[in-house]
């Protein structure tokens, strides 16, 4: 009755070792799918930090009552932002941001900031 299987063994093992590559490539599929959105979902943060930290630090300069020279570098663990303020028009400031990370990518915003309230007043993003 042992010898008599007809085969049956290999077709099953194949299978089943079939069906575990495919579920195990899905799996680490989706796992490097994650980690890259993870990473990229960590720039982007990375990002707007270090544009909050310069408005902020702008903010301060502006508020202490100090100018605000035209040109400017505020260095950072991973990238700088350089900063250009235009002259004055009434009473707002447009002032250019230019963020350069480590990783290479460049990323430009733009702030309004009214110098009677000595905060800012519009943020835009450019790409």
């Amino acid at each position: 009755m042992r010898n008599n299987e007809g085969g049956f063994t290999y077709p099953l093992t194949l299978v089943l070792l079939i069906l575990f590559l495919n579920v195990f490539s899905f799996h680490v599929e989706q796992l490097l799918t994650e980690r890259k959105l993870a990473h990229e979902t960590y720039l982007i943060l990375q990002e707007e930090y270090y544009f909050h930290s310069s408005i902020k630090k702008t903010e301060e300069i502006i508020q202490s009552g100090a100018m605000l020279p035209a040109k400017g570098t505020f260095s950072y663990s991973n990238g700088s932002m350089e900063f250009q303020a235009e002259s004055p028009i009434g009473t707002v400031q447009k002032i250019n941001f230019t963020l350069k990370m480590n990783t290479g990518e460049t990323v430009t915003g733009r702030g309004f900031f009214d110098i009677a309230s000595k905060r800012m007043i519009r943020w835009t993003e450019i790409n």
